[in-house]
């Protein structure tokens, strides 16, 4: 089975990079700009055919895809090319990207929550720790709202973000009666309890079951694409602060390789399926929250160097050059590459070395 998971991981990056392509595609043809061709995979073509000014092509290499838009890299004197949009047509299109793969997470996790039986609110319908909680101003109906200014979205939200403070005190905010409490340095730990017979280590509150409809898988898969979008700025932050390094990135290699053990490690096929899509579905919203940031060759980056442009060329009055864009652009595609090439050495010694 280990063949069958590392490929449906391959499958699933050339399916989010698709995805990706597709909404430049779509926008692109709906704004009125012209697509020269869009190809699904890479590398040699195996079939194309043109209808009307697209080439549709499939490719030999099973990897992504593109969509090449007429004066995208280049200089064009046509009418229906890229850089003659206007601008914020050209921000729809570059953004599109990013959003078709934050809705391919939305829907990944949605379906996989149609599997539940149920779901649980972050009410809470009573203790277990002996007035430990209650003492400190809790209540049987308070909702957990914030844990020191992190929302919490889900009840797994309680657990992630109080991992990152280990001193155990937080200030902790409830909805109560329609209105925001903070009960500040409350101290919140877990402990073992006795629990229909068996000892289980929890914070010693109940929360509140939540029966499953339409409704309520839409909710969830909402929250849990917010809690990816959290998840990948904290990683970022603690790429800034110094409290993770460039060794503890995983690169398409090393992602595979989890996907992989996810399938292989799971009691069951099918379990094992599920976990791949709740993995694919975060991979699907880091995507969408990586292409967005600042960086030069990134769509994040050409959004900012269009804005950044628009705003100089208002105030000049004059029309800057676009091949020093390009440069820029270029020279960001260059460090990324070097960057992949990077992690992937780190992927590949980390499988290595066991």
């Amino acid at each position: 089975m280990t063949i069958v998971f590392i490929l449906i991981a391959i499958l699933l990056f050339s399916f989010l990079i698709f995805v990706h392509e597709l909404g430049h595609f779509l926008t692109a043809k709906w704004l009125g700009v012209q697509v020269n061709e869009f190809s699904l995979c890479m590398g040699p073509a195996i079939w194309q055919r043109k209808k009307g000014e697209t080439l549709y092509s499939i490719r030999a290499i099973p990897i992504g895809g593109y969509c090449a838009m007429e004066g995208e890299d280049e200089e064009s004197a046509n009418p229906r090319a890229f850089t003659s949009a206007a601008w914020w047509r050209r921000i729809i299109i570059l953004a599109a990207g990013a959003f078709m793969n934050f809705l391919a997470g939305f829907v990944m996790v949605a379906l996989l929550l149609t599997t539940y039986s149920g779901f649980t609110d972050l009410t809470i319908s009573g203790f277990f720790d002996n007035g430990q909680l209650e003492a400190q101003g809790l209540e049987v109906g308070d909702r957990l709202y914030a844990l020191d200014g992190e929302r919490l979205y889900l009840s797994n939200d309680l657990e992630m973000l109080a991992a990152r403070d280990s001193d155990g005190v937080y200030d902790l905010t409830v909805v109560r009666d329609g209105e925001k409490v903070v009960l500040e340095d409350f101290v919140l730990q877990k402990d073992y309890y006795a629990l229909d017979g068996q000892t289980v280590y929890l914070y010693g509150l109940n929360l509140t079951a939540e029966a499953k409809t339409v409704g309520t898988v839409l909710k969830n898969a909402w929250y849990n694409c917010l809690d990816f979008v959290r998840i990948v700025r904290m990683g970022l932050q603690d790429l800034l602060s110094g409290a993770a390094g460039l060794n503890d990135m995983a690169g398409v290699v090393g992602i595979v390789d989890v996907i992989t053990e996810t399938g292989t490690s799971s009691p069951t096929v099918g379990i094992g399926l599920l976990n791949i899509l709740y993995l694919g579905a975060f991979i699907a919203v880091n995507l969408a929250v990586m292409n967005l940031l600042p960086i030069p060759a990134l769509d994040g980056g050409r959004i900012v160097c269009l804005l950044l442009t628009v705003l100089v060329e208002k105030v000049t009055r004059r029309k800057l050059n676009p091949k020093y864009e390009g440069y820029l652009h270029a020279a960001g595609m260059v460090a990324l590459l070097a960057l992949m090439v990077y992690v992937t050495f780190q992927d590949v010694f980390r499988m290595i070395g066991g």
